[in-house]
């Protein structure tokens, strides 16, 4: 199982992802201010599909900094990267 993301190693890394989730928290709270506020629905979905990315590009930064940390070891499991595969698969 992996057990690093790579991003203790990356404060860069971390800061992009920490950006990215933040801006995806703010998009979030202006979809259900939407909601709540019955505005149109391709105001609503629009804001939505800017959430979902956002998210998603943290998801493939976390998944990034983990391929590289796990690549950069001397010993690397097969069990590693297969999970890692996994991960990324799992926002395709």
């Amino acid at each position: 199982m992996v057990q690093s993301t790579g991003l203790e190693n990356d404060p860069e890394a971390k800061k992009k992802i920490i950006n990215r989730l933040r801006r995806a928290h703010g998009q979030l709270a202006a979809v259900m201010n939407a909601v709540e506020d019955d505005a149109h629905c391709a105001q609503i979905v629009q804001q939505l599909s800017a959430v979902s990315k956002a998210v998603d590009r943290a998801g493939f930064l976390v998944i990034s900094s983990a391929l590289q940390e796990c690549l950069s070891e001397d010993d690397i499991h097969e069990d590693d990267v297969a999970q890692l595969e996994k991960l990324f698969m799992s926002f395709a």
